[in-house]
């Protein structure tokens, strides 16, 4: 029930962009563009998730011989949970975090602070690395990038149309087929509504 639930709402979220390309960008031709966005964007995030996410923390791998207890019990935890070793970083923040990343159990990551591992007891820390873990086992990683992908990508084409308002872009839209005043709307709603499914997958992964 929990996984047709997360296909549901990944499949809401791209039909919104469908439906935000037909209203915004012109009948089929703004339709096809939200499909092939939404196709890019999803492979892209398959592709490039994890490498993303580790950049945009600053992430830097980490060895055995760098921290032999924090990689032992990542790789104790994996064993137990008949996964491939993930690859390990740590993220030079103060901040008590962690999180996995990863388009596929043989391509995954397990990212820590520098302020969890100081903050957490090694029981603690061990429970916090088996629910990344967990993650990785479900392949939530890949699933939350994609959601994640997919309303950037509506948003992003809310301010282009935001834009296209308000230097008098309505005009050629409607010539070409598109509804102005649907648009208008979506323009304003769809961000919002890609966010709340966004989080809504977050939460249904999460649990």
């Amino acid at each position: 029930m929990n996984q047709f639930k997360t296909v549901a709402l990944l499949g809401l979220l791209s039909g919104l962009l469908v439906l935000f390309g037909y209203l915004a960008f012109g009948g089929v031709e703004g339709a096809t563009l939200g499909f092939i966005i939404a196709a890019i964007m999803n492979l892209g995030s398959w592709y490039f998730s994890d490498r993303i996410a580790l950049a945009a923390y600053q992430a830097q791998p980490i060895t055995a011989q760098q921290a032999p207890d924090l990689y032992a019990m990542v790789s104790n935890l994996a064993q137990r949970a008949e996964l491939p070793m993930p690859s390990l970083y740590v993220v030079p923040s103060p901040a008590a975090n962690a999180f996995a990343t990863g388009r596929d159990p043989n391509h995954a990551a397990v990212a820590v602070t520098e302020g969890i591992v100081q903050l957490l007891s090694p029981d603690e820390l061990e429970g916090v690395i088996a629910h990344e873990l967990t993650h990785v086992k479900n392949r939530d990683t890949l699933t939350q990038a994609v959601a994640a992908t997919i309303a950037g990508a509506i948003s992003y084409l809310g301010q282009l149309a935001q834009f296209g308002f308000l230097t008098g872009g309505g005009d050629r839209r409607d010539r070409q087929g598109g509804n102005p005043l649907g648009a208008l709307l979506l323009v304003f709603l769809a961000p919002i509504s890609a966010s709340v499914i966004q989080f809504a997958i977050s939460r249904t992964r999460e649990f």
